[in-house]
């Protein structure tokens, strides 16, 4: 048996043992989409909702100037300019926390870290009639423009941001940036 197997079973249970832990703090499966609904509940104070397939709508705004609207959260590893879109089940927004931005789309190498360099609030309804003008397919990989992701953007903070975050909402979001993301390829 080569020792690159069993180096992988060993990092396979450490892994495993990580993955309890983050279990017992977020209350779900220690995957990437409830991770990041855990964070942003508490960054964006959002009540969740009971179940974890509650179609569209993973909770809504407690508080601000979103209170009681409803929220569709995505975490994904990088920022690849798509968006998982159900037009069924429209959310009133679209909360997405994103890794770096991905400079390739081949994957052979590479890690996908899960981390938070920015975050994007879209407006679920606008949003989708730009992208039905432009004759874009709606679906779990769509293809949302730079320009859309950079008005969208609300960490780090814009002068033109929809939403301003509080210095603590900042500091929150920053534990979740990789301290070197070049190390991580």
């Amino acid at each position: 048996m080569s020792g690159d197997l069993r180096r992988l079973a060993e990092l396979i249970r450490e892994r495993n043992a990580t993955e309890v832990e983050i279990t017992k703090i977020v209350g779900r499966p220690a995957q990437i989409g409830h991770i990041g609904e855990y964070i942003a509940s508490r960054v964006f104070y959002i009540a969740l909702e009971q179940s974890a397939v509650h179609p569209g709508i993973d909770g809504r705004f407690r508080s601000g100037l979103l209170a009681g609207t409803s929220v569709n959260i995505k975490m994904y590893g990088k920022r690849e300019g798509l968006l998982d879109i159900h037009p069924e089940r429209l959310p009133d927004y679209f909360l997405v926390l994103t890794g770096p931005m991905s400079t390739s789309m081949d994957s052979r190498g590479r890690t996908r870290p899960w981390s938070i360099n920015e975050v994007f609030l879209f407006e679920a309804g606008p949003l989708i009639d730009r992208l039905r003008d432009r004759g874009v397919k709606l679906g779990v990989a769509t293809s949302v423009r730079k320009a859309e992701w950079d008005a969208a953007r609300i960490y780090p903070g814009s002068p033109n941001a929809p939403l301003t975050l509080t210095g603590t909402q900042q500091d929150a979001i920053r534990l979740f940036k990789l301290s070197s993301p070049q190390s991580l390829r």
